[in-house]
């Protein structure tokens, strides 16, 4: 795996050092590849990922943020002595797994939907008043040149 190094941007930059941080964390984590899951842009600043959950219920999934962070965790109850069953061919994996990702600054988790195996995530960029770009007036009194006059 390659690593990069980004000590020329920490001595050009001022205020970045928690981007370079995540991306340093992000790197170093390993890919994960269950299950498969898609992550779209849907306007502006609007998001969606999906989830391919197949053999999943509502009851077996657990959707968690907490600061920049977002965990999916699925599971199955484990099936009772009386319930198990004999596989002949077992295609759907229906095992546990746990996907987390990093969001940015200001999004947000707006609703979870499960539907024909899968599980979407819509996500939503709401800056607050106070980060939205604004014009600012210039005031100042006009000078007038009988104001300055010379004697």
């Amino acid at each position: 795996m390659q690593t990069i190094d980004f000590s020329p941007f920490y001595r050009s930059t001022v205020g970045f050092d928690r981007l370079f941080n995540r991306l340093d964390t992000l790197s170093g984590q390993e890919t994960k590849t269950y299950p498969p899951y898609n992550i779209e842009r849907t306007g502006e600043d609007a998001y969606r990922i999906s989830i391919a959950v197949a053999g999943f219920s509502n009851g077996d999934i657990a959707i968690e943020t907490k600061e920049n962070s977002l965990v999916v965790k699925g599971a199955k109850p484990q099936e009772s002595a009386e319930k198990a069953r004999e596989f002949l061919h077992r295609g759907i994996a229906e095992r546990a797994f746990e996907l987390r990702f990093q969001l940015a600054d200001y999004v947000e988790v707006q609703g979870a939907t499960l539907e024909n195996g899968l599980l979407h995530l819509e996500l939503k960029r709401e800056l607050p008043e106070s980060k939205k770009p604004r014009q600012i007036a210039i005031n100042g009194a006009a000078a007038s040149i009988e104001d300055k006059s010379v004697n």
